[in-house]
């Protein structure tokens, strides 16, 4: 009797421990499902985007838009090296494969012709294309998700009033085609349910910087770090990042006074690319050559108080670091023989054609990847908004890794305040990648 009472005990047990696995079961497959569908999303566009622009407003509007795009660097991604204007195919390296810019030209087939003024208002702030099509956060709907209404539609009046380019988009080659919908998932976890109120603490400048930086310019987006999900990581805003195989360098208020960016010419190294700190290369060429050259005064301004800070932080002292004698001996004749003749014998550059070496923020990054970089690869010739910058060829052919290596450690120790830690491997790496 007791064997059967307790048989029937089990038995009730297990049923009950599977009933309660079932019900968890059902219930987490309901939320994954509501989570998969979109049922969390919360969008930041209003009602109000439903009624079209008139042509009146589009007239109006298309002026102030193209200032817009130009500010939030629009054409910079969405137009190849060599392709049509706003015709998209421009190709982004991406971990799991490779993504294509897509076609926003107004073309009814292959652009953004036969969408309606709150569908490009949704692609831009929430991520949701024509259709409820995802986009990938290469589109970086997270930092425009702070875009103004009014701002989205001079943009979209702006777009409107391009050439129509009849050029398809490219297909994606992720593994995983299907991938597009999942995205409700990482905007779940990445993107903000809310955009930020301007800070009352703060002045008019200030908070017209944060707009400019954090939604227009999109800025965090290369250089912050990013994640195992590939979201940028709140808690390291701007401390910079690895992007196309160089750094990004911290540009938080500390970050830029350690560069040597002082506050007062901060805007104009933003509008001219070029200044005491260097050059503006790598991606961030792009960037002042579609982007900020074209601020306002009173824009750049701003930017530079929000990125500076307010109050900026005191600029740390300035100190050469120590070198082993034998590398400083071979590490100045070195750059005397391949450098001087363009950069100076001291390092104070040539006005318009090379930047000077003493006030280089290259030379006070923490790592020397970037250095290194041009060391080996060199620079192409630039036009920048006020002079051509002459190119710099590598001396990937010309000199040793051990020779670049104790180019490099002599330049960042002694313009650069930076331990001499470079070696030849490290250099015989970078020529292997």
């Amino acid at each position: 009797m007791m064997n059967l009472i307790r048989k029937m005990w089990r038995s009730l047990v297990w049923r009950r421990v599977i009933f309660a696995v079932a019900i968890v079961v059902v219930f987490g497959g309901a939320v994954v499902l509501a989570i998969f569908l979109g049922a969390f999303e919360k969008s930041v566009v209003s009602a109000a985007v439903d009624t079209p622009l008139t042509e009146e407003q589009i007239a109006e509007l298309q002026p102030r838009g193209r200032y817009i795009a130009e500010a939030a660097d629009c054409v910079a991604c969405h137009t190849a090296v060599g392709g049509a204007p706003w015709a998209g195919g421009r190709p982004f390296e991406m971990p799991m494969g490779t993504l294509y810019a897509t076609n926003i030209s107004p073309d009814p087939t292959y652009g953004i012709g036969g969408w309606t003024r709150a569908e490009f208002h949704r692609a831009v702030r929430d991520g949701v294309g024509k259709h409820g099509h995802r986009l990938y956060p290469a589109m970086p709907y997270v930092s425009y998700r702070q875009m103004t209404e009014e701002d989205v539609d001079a943009v979209w009046a702006y777009m409107l009033t391009r050439e129509p380019m009849a050029v398809p988009d490219r297909d994606d080659s992720l593994p995983f085609p299907y991938v597009r919908q999942f995205m409700t998932f990482w905007n779940l976890l990445n993107l903000p349910r809310s955009v930020p109120a301007p800070d009352k603490d703060k002045s008019p400048a200030w908070n017209r910087g944060r707009y400019l930086v954090d939604a227009l310019g999109h800025c965090g987006e290369c250089h912050t770090p990013r994640d195992v999900t590939m979201g940028m990581m709140p808690s390291r805003y701007m401390q910079g990042a690895v992007i196309e195989g160089v750094d990004a360098p911290d540009i938080t208020p500390e970050g830029l006074a350690r560069l040597g960016f002082a506050p007062e010419r901060l805007g104009n190294f933003m509008r001219t690319g070029m200044g005491p700190e260097g050059v503006m290369a790598f991606a961030m060429y792009d960037v002042v050559h579609h982007s900020t050259q074209h601020l306002t005064d009173d824009d750049a301004a701003a930017m530079a108080a929000y990125l500076a800070g307010e109050p900026a932080p005191a600029a740390p002292v300035f100190a050469a670091a120590a070198v082993a004698p034998e590398t400083a001996e071979n590490g100045r004749r070195l750059y005397i023989a391949v450098c001087a003749g363009c950069h100076g014998i001291e390092g104070e550059g040539t006005p318009t054609m090379a930047p000077p070496m003493t006030t280089n923020a290259e030379l006070r990054l923490p790592r020397p990847v970037n250095l290194l970089t041009v060391l080996t690869d060199g620079i192409p010739w630039r036009d920048f908004p006020h002079g051509r910058l002459q190119d710099m060829p590598g001396f990937t052919d010309l000199l040793t890794d051990q020779e670049i290596a104790d180019l490099a450690n002599w330049m960042r120790a002694t313009w650069g305040g930076r331990e001499a830690d470079v070696t030849a491997a490290a250099v015989a790496r970078m020529r292997k990648d």
